[in-house]
């Protein structure tokens, strides 16, 4: 090994004995069973249901609960614990307003207090201390550790126990240690979390998962397309950026980008009054739990039809340089007689109505007027120059990647491109074939780079990231075109649909998807394909676990705009040292009927796969670093002894 870093080791482990203690730590740790792992998908900004989830753990906090105290308190007991735990300052205060004598309360903090401990110690049994002193409220890590470890056989200590409680309480610290055992148990309940795609778009709080999960202990991202298209953004890519501009105004939730992000739409604006009227096929899908005034809805329809012709037209250019990209046939604007107000596509003319084509001129029906580049240019500045979408897309590079490959599962957003055999589609950049995992990483390196370099907006890299929302074999996007003009101006449904990749309909078939996961080199047997972006219909009868278990969709419907086509909102994934459990999820209609009431929104958990042996650490991707510090340590030991 490179002697300057072991030297530089040698300075944190500068004697044997702490070599050793290490040593003997990590290799105990192996031994430990396997921390639990929690999958979410397509949250699309319902804030609100994703926080319920992440705080329940997807049941397993009340899972934890009734192990402990079934049958030993009544259920409502339960149901109260249980939300305490999921929302420790607004419960706090309600079972604090039922309360009329101070001594009435105190008995109830001691009580509270004393099984609070008892879930800590059961959440956090397969941990070592070192790792539960690490989620423990600073401020109060010893006062629970005291209670934690206390032993009552010769009761010494059990006045010196009482007085603790009694000592907190009276200093008016127990909302504090309670809400902190809460936080606690979050952290111990789920060891890590995998979000596989698309935080943002069409719900309204995605600002606001990304702030949690900025705060979450331990996460990653495997990037979805939508957010591919905010990354884009703010690398530089106008089209991106039209695009996200365009989502928001169609599912009136422009006050993201204005009052969240800080960017001005008022040039946007202006435009849209001086150019577009009113038009059915752009006013905006509005949220039920929001009031937006028929004047408001006016704007934002105008607004539409202007975001949506830039987007139209800024997407041409890029078609035209990258021929490589094979979207000739997505030149619509050029396929358009202005005269007859009709198109012509694959040979077939069509009628088109709701038209708003008054800043195109026919001769040139890509170019963009003067005005609708000076929009884009400060629209673009502003993105760039947020100082809150700049750290949420900051964090998204650091915790993302197109797949992960983690304790020999595979995880991806969207799909992996195959022909009809099943084999690997090749794609050809810059007269190089790039197929399977390749494909994948190439993608990756040129979003990285573009990145990288936000002053490059016309370059190559900028341009793939736009493909990855758009492409035939983008990863994320998994179609043969995005038939988003057809939508909007043609009636015939025929021209809407969408081709699927083979992928969407081979992953039903087992053999399938152990050649992927061959590719990926994981292991065919025991791997599993783990995929967000296609709702699956549970309402029609569709099981999200495909192939015999290799695949699992956890796609049901978080964001409300898909509920009514699912039938559920949305399916989480677990999977702990026993095995893997899907749990789906019924509609989160409101914190308060959780608060009040003791409901939840979970249904029947469905055994994915069942470890024959309990899995530990040694097994997972933890533990491969583990074993790679271990031999560090160990080649640490022989370089002391030779010198």
């Amino acid at each position: 090994m490179n002697t300057k870093y072991l030297d530089l080791l040698a300075q944190k482990y500068d004697t044997e004995e702490k070599v050793v203690t290490e040593i003997i730590n990590l290799k105990a740790i192996l031994n430990l069973p396997k921390g639990t792992e929690h999958f979410v998908s397509d949250l699309h900004g319902e804030y609100q249901a994703f926080q319920h989830v992440l705080r329940n753990g997807s049941g397993r906090v009340k899972e934890k609960i009734r192990d402990i105290f079934s049958g030993v308190i009544f259920e409502k007991e339960i149901d109260e614990l249980a939300a305490l735990v999921y929302y420790p300052e607004e419960k706090l205060q309600i079972i604090k307003n039922d309360f009329n004598q101070d001594e009435d309360l105190n008995e109830w903090y001691k009580k509270t207090i004393k099984r609070m401990i008892k879930l800590i110690s059961y959440a956090s049994s397969k941990y070592t201390r070192s790792k539960l002193r690490k989620a423990l409220p600073n401020q109060f890590a010893y006062i629970i550790e005291e209670l934690l470890y206390k032993t009552e056989e010769s009761g010494n200590k059990e006045q010196y126990y009482h007085e603790i409680l009694e000592q907190v309480i009276s200093l008016g610290q127990a909302d504090k240690l309670i809400t902190g055992l809460a936080y606690s148990t979050h952290q111990l309940v789920v060891d890590h979390l995998h979000v596989v795609g698309d935080i943002y778009d069409r719900g309204p709080e995605p600002d606001k998962i990304m702030e949690e999960l900025i705060n979450y202990h331990s996460v990653d991202v495997q990037w979805g397309n939508h957010d591919v298209l905010w990354i884009g953004a703010f690398a530089g890519s106008k089209v991106c950026l039209a695009n996200i501009l365009r989502i928001c105004a169609r599912y009136d939730n422009l006050d993201i980008i204005e009052d969240v992000y800080g960017i001005n739409l008022r040039p946007l604006l202006n435009l849209a009054e001086k150019y577009y009227d009113d038009n059915p096929a752009f006013r905006p899908k509005t949220q039920a739990d929001k009031k937006t005034s028929e004047e408001e809805i006016v704007q934002i329809t105008k607004m539409h039809q202007a975001i949506s012709m830039i987007q139209f037209k800024l997407e041409s250019p890029i078609i035209k340089r990258r021929d490589f990209f094979n979207m000739e046939e997505r030149l619509l604007l050029e396929k358009i007689n202005f005269d007859s107000n009709e198109i012509t596509l694959n040979g077939k003319a069509y009628p088109l109505e709701n038209t708003c084509f008054s800043t195109i001129n026919p001769k040139q029906p890509d170019m963009l007027l003067e005005e609708e580049q000076q929009v884009i240019d400060k629209l673009l500045f502003s993105v760039q120059h947020s100082e809150k979408l700049a750290r949420h897309m900051n964090f998204l590079m650091r915790k993302g990647s197109l797949y992960l490959r983690y304790n020999g599962n595979l995880l991806i957003h969207g799909c992996i491109p195959i022909d009809e055999n099943g084999d690997m589609e090749k794609m050809e950049i810059e007269g190089k074939d790039y197929a399977g995992r390749e494909l994948l990483d190439r993608f990756e390196q040129y979003l990285r780079y573009s990145f990288a370099h936000p002053e490059e907006t016309d370059d190559l890299a900028t341009d793939m990231v736009w493909y990855l929302w758009t492409g035939e074999y983008s990863s994320l996007f998994g179609k043969r075109a995005m038939t988003t003009f057809e939508r909007y101006f043609i009636k015939d449904k025929v021209t809407h649909k969408e081709i699927k990749n083979h992928y969407y309909h081979l992953r039903e078939n087992e053999e399938t998807c152990e050649k992927i996961l061959t590719e990926f080199d994981l292991d065919p047997e025991h791997g599993h394909i783990i995929n967000g972006h296609t709702p699956v219909k549970e309402i029609e009868g569709e099981n999200p676990i495909k192939a015999n278990g290799k695949i699992i969709v956890i796609d049901g419907g978080f964001s409300k705009a898909y509920q009514s086509k699912t039938g559920i909102a949305g399916y989480t994934l677990l999977y702990n040292s026993y095995g893997m459990k899907l749990v789906a999820h019924k509609h989160f209609n409101s914190k308060n009927e959780v608060l009040h009431d003791g409901t939840d929104v979970l249904s029947v958990k469905r055994l994915v796969d069942k470890e024959l042996e309990r899995k530990k650490v040694l097994e997972t991707n933890v533990g491969e670093e583990l074993c790679q510090e271990i031999n560090i340590l160990k080649n640490l030991m022989e370089y002391r002894y030779m010198k």
